[in-house]
């Protein structure tokens, strides 16, 4: 006997369906939760209500021989199977964002307003901005960057020396980069 994967009555002949991407071992009562998947003995002569292959016209023809086709990509980018870290890359906007702008604005002797005309933006954003209120998005960043010759990102500037991190771990705890205020 096995337990049905959507509401865990046991069932001797359980049915493959798929439900939202997910393929699921399920009791007679639960398959019309989802599109009933062939099995390799019925390929050939069921149909089901989508196709599991990529060609939605014909399923049987040319020697598909009821193989059902699953699409698992897998990526070989040399690494040595390390996975990437995608934020890896992603600069860090400072903590001052809002004063830097503000100050690049007043040396160029522009108002908000004028500032907002000429980067094509509301001024409503451009005070938000300088009051912090809000983040700027990558593009709104590159450009005020781009006007003003700014650097708005953090650019590593985080202080790692005074930092002692467990040596049997090689890590960091948050106890290692909390500063008690006692």
């Amino acid at each position: 006997m096995v337990q049905c994967e959507m509401c865990g009555t046991e069932t001797a002949d359980p049915s493959r369906i798929k439900v939202e991407g997910a393929e699921l071992n399920v009791c007679d009562a639960c398959t019309d939760f989802g599109t009933e998947l062939q099995t390799e003995e019925e390929s050939s002569s069921t149909s089901t209500k989508y196709s599991t292959s990529s060609s939605s016209s014909s399923s049987s023809s040319s020697g598909s021989s009821g193989s059902r086709s699953t699409s698992t990509t897998t990526t070989s980018s040399g690494g040595g199977g390390r996975s990437t870290d995608i934020y890896e890359d992603v600069d860090e906007l400072a903590q001052d964002f809002d004063e830097r702008i503000r100050t690049a604005r007043e040396r160029a002797n522009l108002t908000q307003d004028e500032l907002a005309r000429e980067l094509n933006e509301k001024a409503s954003l451009i005070r938000k901005l300088e009051l912090g209120e809000t983040l700027p998005t990558d593009d709104l960043q590159r450009k005020l960057e781009g006007h003003f010759d700014i650097d708005l990102s953090a650019g590593g500037d985080v202080d790692t020396d005074g930092w002692e991190g467990d040596s049997s771990t090689g890590g960091y705890t948050l106890g290692d980069m909390v500063e008690r205020k006692d």
